[in-house]
């Protein structure tokens, strides 16, 4: 293992800020004092390849037979002083050996990671051993790595120069700009806005002030660092990033040509509400996706808050390649199942190491032309592999087009489960869509679940580890215009119920879950008024435990614990409101505008932050097998339960 001394450490720190630098500016002067107007003007004059890149190894490791480095490489020069961007590389370490000029170059990947995140080297080591050298960037700073460490605190030791600090480290170092975030350097985000400060490049309101543009470039630098490498094959890169990594995944794609394959999770496709036309034009999603030539696929949950699967249809139709593909999971938010995650090293298998093939988009039609008046889904996947399930959901949930207010709608609507049958002959499967009012809007899609024959493990979102079993491709959102239904002659079916959940059947659909480590099932029915609970309702489920055990029924921040002395037998629980308490064991004071309940082992509440933050334990890890559960409902009165 190789890692430079504090001593060096702090010597490469002073030189930095010290040396006279003779380079030109990495970005020209503005023309006449005009800021750029739109996305062609915004990159003019901008070559990632003309500059030196000034690479500074930070420390050097080898893990599980993969080469591994911290370092520095220089995004550019801004008003006469020196930008670096803090990053780990790492590649498979057999790549050093190839004896043959004919031997095979590794493809190259830029991960990004998003707002409040950290560059990882998970990410790297888990790539190398599927035969990818990574790059993951640090443009907010912050870094996960063995002996390396770089959490906010240490990044504002860094900014003070504070380097006789025993947590000190290097890091990202923006110069005299700020592209950091969470937090920003001079207090004052530059992502949603175009700031003019002693701390942006330009005097006049301008894009190039905008720290989405600033990120850019150090993505775009960090291509050309993998192009420099021996182990790469610099006509075979890819780019990839969660939330705001997402945003900037499609804003490197739509300006940089070497981009082979693109894959942006949860961002990327909704950035449409910037009042700021300027914003929208130079660095909004738009004028990104509609340059974007390479094979894309939208990694985008059907309840995240930062990328909308509503907002699909229009994002993939802007792309210059047909050559797409969309990974909807129902229900969740900024997270993924193991299903939605693999998307992203089959995405790239395919197109950059051709060792995969990711089966077509499924087409997909909804109709209201039916003879007993309720709405009718078809969905004709393509049959290339093995499918495991064919799944079709929809809700009446939401607003046409989007709507950049309705924050907690995004996050909680409910998505129906459609039980589809396919018919007798043909790939094309169907199901009756039952609404409850037909004066709203009806959104539907399909997920079709695709079996791997070899079971694939990677880093997930948050770089937590996965290993999928299945994959899967979804087909673009269908939507129906609020009054098309009752035009059309559609009846309302459903009907509210007391009966939240009877669990027969497919009821697992109607619940979801990030992570297998125990039993964990969520579900964002409450938040639909088909289950609003009645005036002075409490609420009961039937539990049997073959031990005896303890576990949670959560309702949002709140959880009530449920003692199950075990034996195999079915025991009634009921609760009020009291009994749903919070990390300061507070009650929940009403039922009114509850969104999620949740069935859990166990968990931690938490309320606050900082110094404020409480934290209680509910729950306790489970023994034996997993419970079955029974009618969860709605009860007006505890003495009318048997």
């Amino acid at each position: 293992m190789k890692i430079f001394s504090k001593k060096t450490l702090v010597a490469l720190a002073c030189i930095s800020p010290l040396i006279k630098i003779s380079a030109q500016e990495t970005l020209p002067l503005l023309k006449d004092g005009k800021a750029p107007q739109s996305h062609e003007e915004l990159w003019q004059g901008f070559d990632p390849r003309k500059e030196a890149l000034d690479v500074e190894v930070l420390k050097e490791w080898e893990e599980d037979g993969v080469v591994m480095k911290v370092l520095r490489y220089r995004i550019g020069i801004f008003k006469g002083k020196k930008a670096m961007m803090l990053a780990v590389y790492g590649y498979p370490k057999r790549a050093t050996n190839r004896v043959t000029k004919a031997a095979k170059k590794l493809p190259g990947l830029v991960q990004i990671h998003g707002g409040g995140q950290y560059a990882h080297y998970k990410t790297v080591l888990t790539n190398a051993k599927r035969g990818y050298a990574t790059i993951s960037i640090s443009w907010a700073g912050r870094m996960v790595a063995p002996d390396y460490t770089v959490n906010p605190n240490v990044v504002k030791l860094f900014w003070d120069g504070k380097t006789d600090d025993p947590a000190y480290k290097l890091t990202t170092d923006w110069g005299a700009l700020d592209g950091y975030h969470a937090p920003s350097r001079n207090g004052k985000d530059a992502f949603p806005s175009l700031p003019v400060a002693d701390w942006t490049l330009d005097a006049v309101q301008s894009p190039r002030n905008s720290s989405w543009f600033l990120a850019t470039i150090g993505a775009r630098r960090a291509l050309t660092f993998l192009e420099n490498q021996p182990q790469v094959d610099g006509n075979k890169l890819g780019v990839y990033g969660h939330s705001m990594g997402g945003k900037l995944t499609v804003l490197t794609a739509g300006s940089d040509s070497r981009v082979k394959a693109a894959v942006p999770s949860c961002g990327g496709i909704s950035d449409q509400y910037n009042r700021l036309p300027l914003h929208q034009n130079t660095v909004g999603d738009a004028p990104y996706l509609k340059s974007i030539s390479a094979p894309t696929m939208f990694l985008s949950p059907a309840n995240d808050f930062h990328g909308h699967i509503n907002d699909l249809p229009m994002a993939t139709s802007a792309l210059k390649t047909d050559d797409w593909r969309v990974v909807c999971n129902p229900h969740m938010n900024h997270q993924d199942a193991a299903s939605g995650e693999v998307g992203t090293q089959l995405w790239f298998d395919e197109h950059l190491k051709g060792t995969f093939k990711v089966p077509a988009t499924p087409a997909s039609e909804l109709k209201l032309d039916t003879v007993d008046n309720v709405p009718v889904f078809s969905v004709t996947p393509d049959g290339s592999k093995k499918i495991v399930a064919v799944d079709i959901y929809y809700t009446q949930q939401g607003v046409e087009g989007g709507d950049g207010k309705l924050h907690l709608n995004r996050i909680y609507r409910y998505w129906h489960h459609a039980n589809a049958r396919a018919r007798v002959s043909g790939n094309t499967w169907t199901a009756k869509l039952p609404i409850s009012d037909n004066e709203k809007a009806l959104w539907a899609y399909a997920a079709v679940h695709y079996e791997l024959e070899t079971p694939v493990s990677g880093v997930g979102y948050y770089y937590g580890d996965y290993t999928a079993e299945t994959f899967n491709v979804s087909s673009l959102i269908k939507l129906v215009k609020p009054g098309e239904l009752k035009a059309a002659g559609i009846q309302a079916t459903l009907k509210p119920s007391l009966v939240i959940e009877p669990f027969v059947g497919d009821w697992k659909k109607n619940f979801f879950r990030y992570r297998d480590a125990h039993f964990e099932y969520r579900t964002n029915k409450l938040y639909s008024p088909l289950w609003k609970a009645p005036e002075g309702a409490s609420i009961a489920i039937d539990l049997r435990s073959e031990k005896a055990n303890k576990c949670v029924i959560g309702i949002d921040g709140y959880a009530a614990e449920l003692a199950h002395p075990g034996g195999g037998e079915w025991k009634t629980f009921t609760f009020n409101l009291a009994d749903f308490k919070d990390a300061n064991n507070h009650p929940i004071k009403s039922w009114e505008g509850i969104k999620q309940l949740r069935l859990t082992a166990a968990e931690h509440l938490h309320t606050g932050k900082g110094k404020d933050r409480t934290t209680r334990l509910v729950g306790s890890k489970w023994k034996g097998k997993e419970p079955q559960f029974r009618n969860l409902r709605w009860v007006v009165a505890v003495s009318k339960e048997r």
